[in-house]
């Protein structure tokens, strides 16, 4: 038996429609989950403002969204740690686990990787933005204790830990994080749960710069209006440690490598497509460069550390819309002038 209801489909770039599409029954060892919250990560806003981003192309409709948790609506058999009317974080990743990077412990390259709202593969892998949705128990991370926006943060929280499980130790170290969207923020919070003993931020806009420091973040440089600020940290070949870049611009790539020390590390999570990097530095102060991409076993991580206060997101949370308000929740989240995180509610 399947149910109608309400989901937000991509169509084209700028075509954002409020659909109904079936849901079935949860199977064995799935679980049926009523959503209550989804944030709107700058994935789906490349869908919507561009119909992709780089290679990555829409070719169909598609539903979005990635970063969700909902109650508990009704078990299919097996399931046996999860009751009812609880509240769960959806992890959005769904590898193979028998291909040779799974069984590796490297589930996030998974080659058969079924993750929500993603135009990758074709058919699109359908996302989360719906009012009911069958997922896989070990998708689903218990949150008791935080709300259902909090619980809705445990995806991007997680694609940061990861990042900062690439960048090794930081205990002590002093850390650049350029772009201070939710990532950049998020990625603040972990740095500094980390070990991070001093933080730089530097984005465009002053609103993103305010909540970097209000996540701990050290100094702030809006690069758009002080563009030698970060001309100091150059000195004596560099005085950063690790470069989080969570722009994907090849500017703030090119400014972080300037400010590296000798050594140091470079962890790219920002994707805005193929970048020019200055070879020169890197191989002249022998500096390691490390992609980050997505995550697996990071979001119950994030989960638990939201539970036990490590790391608070209610900050980054500005806007809620109702499914209803589709567009403008889009178009809000857009505007990095006045929105960190925005959500949706079902």
């Amino acid at each position: 038996m399947s149910h109608s209801n309400q989901s937000i489909v991509i169509h084209a770039a700028g075509d954002l429609r409020v659909e109904a599409r079936d849901v079935l029954e949860p199977g064995l060892g799935e679980i049926l989950v009523k959503m209550q919250a989804g944030g709107i990560c700058g994935s789906d806003l490349h869908y919507y403002q561009n119909g992709g981003f780089g290679p990555i192309k829409l070719r169909e409709p598609m539903v979005l969204g990635h970063e969700v948790s909902g109650k508990v609506a009704a078990l299919g058999a097996g399931v046996k740690n999860i009751k009812i009317g609880q509240l769960v974080a959806v992890s959005p990743s769904r590898p193979c686990q028998s291909c040779a990077y799974c069984l590796n412990g490297q589930q996030n390259h998974c080659m058969h990787m079924q993750f929500y709202g993603s135009a990758m593969p074709f058919p699109h892998i359908q996302g989360a933005f719906q009012q009911q949705l069958v997922a896989k128990e070990g998708q689903c991370i218990l949150a008791d204790g935080l709300s259902a926006g909090q619980a809705a943060m445990a995806e991007p929280l997680a694609v940061c830990l990861h990042a900062i499980r690439q960048a090794g130790d930081l205990v002590g170290k002093t850390v650049l994080i350029t772009g201070c969207g939710p990532i950049g923020c998020l990625s603040v919070l972990a740095a500094r749960c980390a070990g991070a003993a001093r933080i730089i931020a530097t984005d465009l806009s002053n609103y993103t710069l305010d909540m970097a420091l209000n996540c701990g973040a050290d100094n702030a440089i809006n690069i758009k209006l002080d563009p030698n600020d970060l001309d100091q940290y150059q000195k004596e070949k560099g005085q950063i440690d690790v470069h989080l870049e969570c722009s994907g611009a090849a500017a703030a790539l090119a400014a972080g490598i300037a400010c590296l020390r000798p050594g140091g590390t470079l962890i790219q999570l920002g994707l805005g497509g193929d970048m020019t990097i200055p070879m020169q530095a890197l191989t002249a102060k022998e500096i390691k460069l490390r992609g980050s991409f997505r995550f697996h076993s990071e979001f119950a991580t994030a989960v638990q550390m939201m539970q036990s206060g490590l790391i608070k997101v209610d900050q980054l949370i500005t806007h809620r819309f109702d499914i209803s308000e589709a567009q403008s929740a889009f178009d809000t989240a857009a505007d990095r002038s006045r929105a960190m995180k925005v959500q949706l509610t079902f």
